[in-house]
């Protein structure tokens, strides 16, 4: 779905707890996630540090749609 979204124009982050299927199905802006059941955040924080971690990973995603790319890319942690 991503590279049918990108394909009519619209610049797509796939934040993803598991890299490598994202570049199997040829997303092109990647940012990894946390956990499988947890990914964007993680319980065992506390509820600041927490939403700190996940307004990190939600930066992140928005930085890399206002990164020009050419290929894929993973914005790492």
């Amino acid at each position: 779905m991503v590279k049918e979204i990108e394909r009519v124009g619209i610049p797509v982050v796939h934040i993803c707890t598991v890299v490598p299927i994202s570049l199997t199905v040829g997303a092109n802006r990647i940012v990894p996630a946390i956990a499988i059941p947890h990914p964007l955040g993680n319980p065992a924080m506390s509820k600041e540090d927490e939403k700190a971690l996940r307004r990190s990973i939600v930066l992140k995603a928005l930085k890399a749609l206002e990164t020009e790319i050419h290929g894929q890319t993973v914005f790492e942690k």
